[in-house]
């Protein structure tokens, strides 16, 4: 038996026709190729026995069966091979060869003529194809139910229409495809959105990490790839902690927080947010433990968030056993936010280990993304937060921007007003390293020169 040809066993043997290069509306049947691919003639009724031992060499294609039947016997059957892995009957490991002998079965390779269609390639092989040689492919995208989120590049939009449909097409349960055509509004956190193929409806459900949400992804904010930071965060609360969500959107830490009986003060400005966020604690029974509101976050603080914090931290604190902890989730302004903090509470000033936690997250483009997250909140601050705080790495946003989380107790010296007490003389002993703290010594992730701090008395300034 002659080998397979070489020049089809190169890397073009599974790519879509070339004529297809350019194409901006999807023709489908633009895609039928014919190749030739080695065999095995095999008897049928020992066909699942042999396959089992064939796994390495047999072929794996999108919609194409492994065997098929023997035009020219049907007693026999014919086992697709990897035109990459199996050349002759020389390519065969020693395992396979002896469950060949085993079963009777002669290595002799055959040529079959393989049609290929459209259902038979890959998304990304598909968009390969079609854009410019040498360009980005997009294959990746954001899925919110049964939307497919892109974020074309400028060279991929002449084929949006198209990389659209192939989304739609090569991912089971994807309904609608959708184009970021703007960044994300500060004010509301959503985006204006195209959508390039499939379904107008933007009404979808999602399932995370065990809670469900509903939501119109149109008109709120939404990014699954933060699924794991919820979680973390979720962790380092325990039963009866209190929860200030300053910017809650439909509620993915809000509700989690909540299922573990903690009081939770849940906020966000975009009306369509706050709706959604009232439905979403009905639909997953917590809306008797989250007090929800429609403020910007700055009169959240000032407002409902100082009034409990004043009852929470006031004379009868030292019963409290419970932490209270502030999620900042707006990357691009929290830090700002970070200013209401000065002087907001009177009367005489907590213990250090009662004083509030707060998770504020933020990008950073700088080549030490830590040390500039700090030095940014800590400006807002008026103190050094270098000693005195943790920094987590959530996710790569884009090359060279990161998102992250800096997290730290408010010193009291910024906290309260007419605070006699300073940095350098505080009475209070170092705050002790409680639970609900335990991600500052069990931090996996940490970047730049921060490795796993420990939360301590604020440094002086």
């Amino acid at each position: 038996m002659t080998e397979i040809e070489t020049n089809q066993r190169d890397s073009e043997l599974f790519l879509p026709p070339s004529n297809v290069r350019g194409m901006t509306k999807l023709d489908r049947t633009a895609f039928k190729k014919t190749v030739t691919i080695p065999v095995l003639k095999v008897r049928k009724e020992i066909v699942n026995k042999l396959m089992r031992s064939l796994k390495r060499a047999a072929l794996q294609r999108p919609g194409i069966k492994r065997v098929i039947e023997d035009p020219e016997d049907e007693e026999s059957r014919l086992v697709m091979l990897d035109p990459y892995k199996i050349f002759t009957d020389g390519s065969f490991e020693r395992a396979e060869l002896s469950i060949l002998k085993q079963l009777n079965v002669s290595p002799q390779i055959h040529k079959y003529n393989l049609e290929l269609t459209y259902e038979n390639f890959k998304s990304e092989e598909i968009l390969r194809a079609v854009l410019p040689e040498g360009q980005d492919v997009t294959s990746g995208f954001s899925r919110v139910g049964h939307i497919a989120h892109l974020n074309l590049r400028d060279h991929q939009l002449p084929f949006k229409h198209l990389i659209g449909q192939v989304m739609i097409d090569k991912n089971p349960g994807i309904t609608s495809a959708v184009n970021k055509i703007n960044n994300i509004d500060n004010t509301y956190r959503n985006f204006q959105m195209e959508v390039l193929s499939g379904e107008e409806n933007m009404m979808t459900k999602v399932r995370e990490n065990g809670y469900t949400y509903e939501f119109d992804f149109s008109k709120v904010y939404w990014n699954p790839r933060l699924s794991t930071e919820h979680s973390r965060i979720t962790e380092l609360l325990k039963s009866g902690d209190v929860l200030f969500d300053v910017f809650a959107g439909v509620g993915p830490f809000a509700i989690p927080v909540a299922k573990k009986n903690c009081t939770v003060f849940a906020n966000d400005l975009n009306p369509e947010s706050h709706k959604w966020l009232l439905h979403n604690c009905k639909l997953n029974k917590v809306d008797q433990k989250v007090k929800v509101f429609n403020l910007d976050g700055k009169d959240f603080l000032q407002g409902p968030v100082r009034e409990e914090l004043m009852q929470q931290l006031g004379p009868l604190s030292k019963e409290r056993k419970h932490s209270v902890h502030i999620v900042m989730n707006l990357p691009a302004k929290a830090i700002e936010f970070l200013s209401v903090f000065k002087l907001l509470l009177d009367g005489p000033p907590c213990g250090i280990e009662l004083l509030p936690i707060v998770h504020c997250y933020s990008f950073s483009k700088d080549p030490n993304p830590a040390k500039d997250v700090q030095q940014r909140a800590g400006a807002v601050l008026g103190i050094s937060l270098e000693a005195c705080s943790s920094v987590h790495l959530v996710r790569n946003v884009a090359p060279n921007k990161e998102m992250l989380c800096i997290t730290f107790r408010i010193p009291a010296a910024v906290l309260y007003k007419n605070q006699t007490l300073t940095l350098e003389n505080q009475d209070d002993p170092p705050l002790k390293r409680q639970k609900t703290d335990k991600v500052f010594s069990e931090e996996k992730t940490q970047i730049a020169s921060v490795t796993s701090l420990e939360m301590s008395s604020p440094s002086p300034h």
